[in-house]
């Protein structure tokens, strides 16, 4: 079934039984016109329930008012943040938004690239892949501007959070606990990821450790709550089971905190748990979540402000809310006999 045929300015200028142009002069130079007239075309776009083409405006104008983001999975609360925040800059331009999910796939995030390539957007955000730089190529080629986010590619400008600090935060806090058996849960193909984990172990090197005998590095391939479950199982089984967990985000600590209540193990005087990102959610848990904070949408606010303005490029910086998941001094602990602990 054909949709309907949308009203035009023609439309309107016959109903108003006045010229095309004098009908343009009401949509973008009304007082140029005079009150009643102006009011009788109003009338006319209300009766035929005229909404202007902002395609066609854009066009003649050769300039677009629609941005896209590609972001890693929009179904995470981080990236709904981040949107957010970009949707609340372009919002101060009367700028609309274009939103794709790439789900860290190469071939989706390559046609959602060339899905706002072909609709000529102003501009592009992007939580990139692993192989994102070589696809970027073509919107350069367009003349359209990309900004990336939560990571650094050569070449193009950056909004990023300083993850090496933010893994060495979750991890010094742990070791200043008493945790001397750390499993940190992360994903290779992520950049911020790979910058935690070197942070994490410069940590332990700092406080006169080996990192080989303390962390255990278990890599994922998707970031949910079912793959943290998953992952943190059989270390628990091992032979020198963690006392600490430092999960990729807070929404894999949810799976790790499934499987300890699942064995019966609490937290934090069994396990002691750390997320990323500090969600809504995390203070709101049974034992809520000690996570690394993430001003997310501040981050993508100033993304959408380097695309529209040019400002430099901003480099934030992480902080660790600590509460009950984490907050227990092994150093000081009393007998565990009958903690349901032994042998950790």
């Amino acid at each position: 079934m054909a949709p309907p045929r949308r009203p035009s300015v023609k439309d309107v200028a016959e109903l108003a039984d006045v010229s095309i142009g004098t009908v343009s002069n009401v949509l973008n130079r009304p007082d140029l016109v005079a009150p009643a007239t102006r009011a009788r075309v109003e009338a006319a776009m209300e009766r035929l329930r005229y909404h202007r083409n902002a395609s066609a405006r854009q066009l003649r104008a050769g300039v677009s008012s629609t941005v896209g983001a590609v972001v890693s999975n929009v179904s995470n609360p981080f990236y709904t943040e981040l949107i957010r925040g970009i949707e609340d800059r372009l919002a101060d331009v009367g700028h609309s938004l274009i939103i794709c999910s790439s789900d860290n796939d190469p071939e989706r995030e390559a046609r959602a690239l060339r899905l706002l390539g072909e609709q000529g957007v102003r501009g592009v955000l992007i939580t990139p892949t692993d192989a994102t730089d070589s696809r970027l190529a073509v919107l350069s080629e367009l003349g359209i501007p990309v900004v990336v986010l939560d990571a650094h590619l050569d070449g193009y400008p950056s909004v990023t959070l300083d993850h090496f600090r933010g893994g060495r935060l979750a991890v010094e806090h742990l070791l200043e606990q008493g945790h001397r058996r750390i499993a940190i849960i992360a994903r290779k193909i992520l950049q911020p990821s790979q910058e935690r984990c070197a942070g994490a172990t410069e940590a332990i090197a700092a406080a006169g450790l080996d990192p080989a005998e303390v962390l255990t590095i278990i890599h994922i391939d998707e970031a949910s709550a079912n793959s943290g479950q998953q992952a943190i199982a059989p270390v628990l089984d091992g032979p020198k089971p963690p006392t600490a967990v430092f999960a990729l985000n807070d929404i894999v600590s949810l799976g790790v905190l499934r499987e300890l209540r699942r064995r019966g193990l609490r937290v934090p005087e069994d396990v002691a748990v750390v997320g990323y990102d500090d969600l809504f959610l995390a203070a709101e848990l049974m034992v809520p979540l000690t996570s690394v904070r993430q001003p997310m949408r501040e981050m993508g606010w100033a993304g959408a402000d380097l695309l529209l303005a040019g400002s430099p490029r901003q480099a934030f910086t992480p902080e660790l809310i600590v509460r009950a998941s984490s907050d227990f001094d092994r150093t000081n602990s009393v007998d565990r006999t009958n903690s349901g602990a032994q042998g950790r």
